[in-house]
Parts: structure tokens; C-alpha cells; sequence
């Protein structure tokens, strides 16, 4: 078993995100991490959007056994439209999307009555709006110290649009085992929204978190994670 991060939008780096919950999943279970580099985000060698993300999310459980995908935010977008397949033995959602076919991301996150500021770039990309170091780590980071939220802040990336509008052609969460992760104090997903997808989900097990309780509380991730060995 291996496990697979996609890390959620406008940010890059996946490894760095996830990096002290793989750490404390290594030391008590020998498991290895993976991290998703996603194209919309500008990680890859050519930008795309959401089919493209969603093809690299493929070609990364192509190269694997038995694999825990793990989706943060947008990234339960990427495991939806990326379809079933043979590698993904669980899925764990934090904080993330189960969309229906024809549901983009825009879309989902159109409801939100506290919205996070995304202003168009003017090259195809959309990118936060409006927020400084201190006001990103009080909005997305507020249960994080402050040498991790300067490192978020450090890897906000701009992100293709196309990731944002492209409804989705496959919802792949369906017939898979899976468990929602709802964070109870995010201030970036609203725990409404959360719930609404988290009802999708097979279980579901709410957490005292912000939006990335794998740096602020990888002690509760990993927790969760040993449930689904």
C-alpha cells in the first residue's frame, strides 16, 4: 500500500503540504507518500486544466500498486474526473469536493456566502485576490504556526482557468470506499459545503481543524489514515 496526495487549488508543491503528515504516517506505519504535481497549477513542463490534472492523477496510479488517494479541496475534483481505476484501493477526502457529472469547480464553490477572493490574471489563469501574508494565514492557515503559514504563503500559485470551468465528464468517487474529512473550524470551505459532500462520502469523521489539518494536526490525519490499512 502507498498513498497519493493531490494537493487543493492556487497553491503548488504538494510534497511541502503534505510533508508532516508523511513523515509521522512513515514513522508509524512504513508507508510512503507520493504528491500529485498538478498542471493547472503550473507543475508540470505545459499547463492545462482539469482533463489534464485529472490525466496525470492516471498516469501516477499507472506507476503504482494498491493506493490510498488522498484529495485536498480541488483535489477531490481531479479524483472525480480522473474515473475508476484498478490501483485506488480507498480514497480519503479533506475538505474536498465529491462532484457530480457536469459539476465544475466554479460552480461548487459559487454557493459559498464568504467566498475566497480569485481575481482573473489576464493570461488564462486565475489567481487569490487581495490577501497578504497575514491575511492568507488568518484565513486558510489560522491553526498553523507561523513558519508553516509563511511557507503556504511562499507556494501560492496561479491556476488555469480552464480547471476552474470545465464541468466534470466522470465522478470516480462512485463504488470506491471512501472517507470525508470535514475540518469543523475552516475558514476557507465552509463546513456546510463540506457536509453536503461529505454525505457522499461512504463515512465521515469531523475534525477540530482548519483547512489543512495535515500541517496543523497531522497526528488527526494519520489517525484516520491507520483506519484504512
Amino acid at each position: 500500500m502507498e498513498l497519493l496526495f493531490v494537493h487543493g487549488a492556487l497553491v503548488r508543491d504538494g510534497a511541502w503540504w503534505w510533508q508532516p503528515t508523511a513523515a509521522l504516517l512513515r514513522e508509524q506505519t512504513g508507508i510512503e507518500s507520493r504528491s500529485l504535481a498538478l498542471p493547472s497549477c503550473g507543475e508540470t513542463a505545459s499547463r492545462g486544466g482539469l482533463h489534464e490534472d485529472a490525466a496525470a492523477l492516471r498516469e501516477a496510479l499507472d506507476r503504482g500498486g494498491d493506493t490510498i488517494v488522498v484529495g485536498h479541496s480541488y483535489g477531490g475534483t481531479v479524483v472525480a474526473e480522473a474515473g475508476q481505476h484498478p490501483a485506488i484501493a480507498r480514497l480519503l477526502y479533506i475538505s474536498s469536493y465529491l462532484p457530480d457529472v457536469g459539476q465544475a469547480q466554479a460552480a461548487i464553490m459559487s454557493g459559498e456566502s464568504d467566498p475566497v477572493s480569485i481575481a482573473d490574471l489576464g493570461d488564462g489563469t486565475l489567481g487569490l485576490a487581495g490577501y497578504d501574508a497575514a491575511s492568507f494565514g488568518a484565513r486558510f492557515m489560522q491553526d498553523a504556526d507561523a513558519a508553516a503559514v509563511s511557507g503556504g504563503w511562499d507556494r501560492v500559485a496561479p491556476q488555469s482557468a480552464e480547471a476552474f470551468i470545465t464541468p466534470t465528464s466522470a465522478a470516480g468517487w462512485q463504488g470506491i470506499d471512501s472517507t470525508y474529512l470535514v475540518c469543523g473550524q475552516d475558514r476557507s470551505t465552509s463546513v456546510a459545503l463540506q457536509r453536503e459532500h461529505a454525505a457522499r462520502a461512504m463515512r465521515s469523521v469531523e475534525l477540530p481543524t482548519g483547512h489543512h489539518p495535515f500541517i496543523s494536526r497531522p497526528d488527526l490525519v494519520v489517525e484516520q489514515l491507520r483506519r484504512l490499512l
